[in-house]
């Protein structure tokens, strides 16, 4: 399949993934601080929260990948859910972050049911979503593209978050953090659902399964399980998204209670003097009084910024060396980076930010675009070996290892920093600061480094992406012949 894809529809269906990471990103890097210091409940109590919530997440999304296969409209397999689920998105993501005026055991109930039906939701949305990705067109360079495009799009989306919600939230909250998450929420909630309708309307399904293959879906989960570059790459989910659901929920305790806040003022006054001023004005809205808040919104912007600059080299270097050592070689070098925050002092807020922007421009070269590029490869190959195309039970079950991570990721966080001895809105002991430290760097660079071992075992090279392309695209052209 030959046909280049226009940079309406790249831009158009990245917008999908914009609005999806607005509440993704939103559960990884601020749920548990939002839980524990605004919404009222420990760290145990949210860790487990999250383990439970996120396994459910797991269990749904599996069904939903054999309800989406099919699933057969005019629109498609894969389109009209991200229709369907847009408004739904919106109003639940907005209630996740909403507290209500209850005691102890009725915002634990709450949170529980939101949460819940946030992950259900997600499923039903994102599974369709990420399905989606394999079938606008079989050609691998233009799939590197797209994906190139979407995670330019998801890192504006990211630094939405990391870079603004705070300060947001300082700003419309007045002092009340629990006002200001929820109208924060509202109005980045809203921007996802137009931005859902926007993927629905701009995009379409070209790579479609044989109309003769007979739906199984006992068949579906066989070959899926013979399928060795899926195992793999289920496996390498989930410890990534271990270290992201680890790493991601610290790193604002790491700022807020570790780092030295005179030194922090001191690099704040520096940037704004300098050439980085607009972005440091722009961290700042809302409360001067939170300069842990606005110090680790800025340094995520300029992260996020070098992110993009990392993502704009993912697709010519997985199109010259082959997406398994572009994604191998970048973990490896996030390993390391994030295990070096170990030796961070608290006044040592350059070497924060200059290990921030080497991670992120890492992550954003090999570790954000292309594993979801090989999760379409995955489900060409199973279409290669055994000539049946399951495209959504494919990415559903990529997915469950991406949930199973965030599961064990948060539920570890809450619990570590629990076991640390961490209590909410007050100076922390020795022994709680170090527990923040460790979860920050050892602890999930130790998770991440088993996918570089388990990505010595999956099988698609780049000679093995051109001769599945090839032989899949000479099939299409004889069932269209036919």
């Amino acid at each position: 399949m030959t046909e280049k894809i226009s940079m309406r529809e790249k831009i158009g269906f990245s917008l999908g993934d914009s609005a999806a990471n607005f509440i993704f990103q939103t559960m990884m890097l601020l749920q548990l601080s939002f839980y524990t210091d605004s919404f009222g409940i420990s760290a145990a109590a949210a860790g487990w929260l999250f383990l439970v919530a996120r396994l459910w997440g797991a269990v749904t999304d599996p069904i939903m990948g054999a309800i989406s296969d099919r699933t057969n409209t005019r629109w498609g397999k894969f389109r009209p859910w991200i229709l369907w689920t847009a408004v739904p998105f919106g109003i639940i993501g907005f209630l996740a972050f909403t507290t209500p005026n209850f005691g102890h055991a009725g915002k634990i109930i709450y949170a529980y049911v939101t949460y819940m039906l946030l992950m259900l939701v997600y499923s039903a949305n994102n599974v369709p979503y990420a399905a989606l990705s394999g079938v606008i067109t079989g050609n691998m360079a233009e799939r590197n593209s797209i994906a190139s495009v979407r995670f330019i799009f998801v890192t504006l989306a990211v630094i939405a978050i990391q870079g603004f919600a705070l300060p947001m939230v300082n700003h419309f909250g007045q002092g009340n953090s629990s006002k200001g998450y929820q109208i924060t929420m509202g109005i980045f909630c809203a921007l996802a659902v137009v931005f859902f309708f926007i993927t629905f309307l701009t995009t379409k399904e070209r790579v479609k399964p044989d109309p003769k293959q007979k739906s199984s879906l006992k068949q579906d989960i066989s070959d899926l399980l013979k399928n060795r570059p899926w195992l793999i790459m289920f496996l390498v989910f989930i410890v990534m998204f271990i270290f992201l659901g680890l790493r991601n929920s610290i790193l604002l305790y790491f700022f807020k209670y570790y780092l030295d806040k005179t030194s922090m003022i001191s690099i704040l006054e520096v940037l704004n003097k300098g050439s980085f001023g607009l972005i440091a004005k722009l961290g700042m809205i809302g409360s001067n009084a939170d300069i842990a808040g606005n110090t680790f919104s800025i340094i995520n912007i300029l992260s996020q910024l070098v992110t993009i600059i990392g993502l704009t080299l993912s697709r010519p270097l997985a199109n010259k060396f082959g997406k398994k050592a572009v994604f191998q070689t970048a973990i490896a070098l996030c390993v390391l980076l994030s295990g070096i925050f170990i030796i961070i002092s608290p006044t040592d807020i350059l070497l924060t930010l200059i290990l921030q922007l080497l991670f992120n421009f890492a992550w954003g070269a090999g570790a954000m675009s292309v594993p979801w590029t090989m999760m379409a490869d995955v489900a060409d190959f199973s279409d290669w070996k055994n000539n049946r195309r399951a495209t959504g039970i494919v990415f559903a079950g990529i997915l469950i290892g991406l949930k199973v991570g965030l599961a064990i990721g948060g539920a570890l966080a809450g619990s570590l920093l629990n076991g640390y001895g961490y209590v909410a809105n007050v100076a922390q002991t020795s022994h709680a600061l170090f527990g923040i430290r460790m979860i920050t760097s050892i602890y999930p660079a130790a998770f991440l480094a088993i996918g570089i071992i388990l990505l010595f075992y999956y099988q698609i090279n780049k000679s093995t992406e051109i001769q599945m392309q090839n032989e899949l695209a000479e099939r299409r052209k004889a069932l269209e012949q036919n």
